[in-house]
């Protein structure tokens, strides 16, 4: 018997002077744009790995401070689950590091400037995290429990 699990990720809603922080990527051939964003790493929590995908794709040390929603999407072409957990949270400073090599580029744009290039977001839940941000979803970060791990 084969056990499903999903694949656990973490994102960013990062805010500055009403623009939002969004890294250019290639996926499967083809660039595409997306929230800072990664995989939760072994033995890792959540917001750890929010603040170290956040550092490895932007140079940016970034401090989740509240939670934006979790989401399940599932990426057929891969028949992969993916179950994110997108985070808003306060920019510290930067570093001078490298980007991970899959990053191209990285952009601020406003959310009328990330709308306009849908067709190149990664996935629907890009839009969707942004959407809930500016609605004003925003919950205390101890929602999450405790890590026993």
């Amino acid at each position: 018997m084969s056990v499903w699990r999903p694949s656990v990720t973490v994102a960013a809603v990062v805010e500055r002077d009403g623009r939002f922080l969004f890294v250019e990527e290639l996926q499967d051939g083809r660039r595409v744009l997306n929230q800072p964003a990664g995989h939760l790493d072994p033995g890792e929590t959540l917001i750890a790995a929010c603040a170290r995908e956040v550092m490895e794709e932007t140079a940016h040390r970034f401090q989740p401070a509240g939670l934006v929603g979790i989401y399940r999407w599932h990426y057929k072409p891969a028949d992969v689950t993916f179950l994110r957990f997108c985070f808003s949270g306060k920019i510290l400073g930067t570093e001078n590091t490298p980007l991970d090599k899959e990053i191209l580029a990285l952009h601020w744009l406003t959310p009328t400037e990330l709308k306009r290039q849908s067709s190149m977001h990664r996935s629907p839940l890009v839009q969707q995290c942004l959407d809930d941000y500016l609605a004003g979803n925003n919950f205390p970060i101890t929602v999450l429990s405790k890590d026993y791990g």
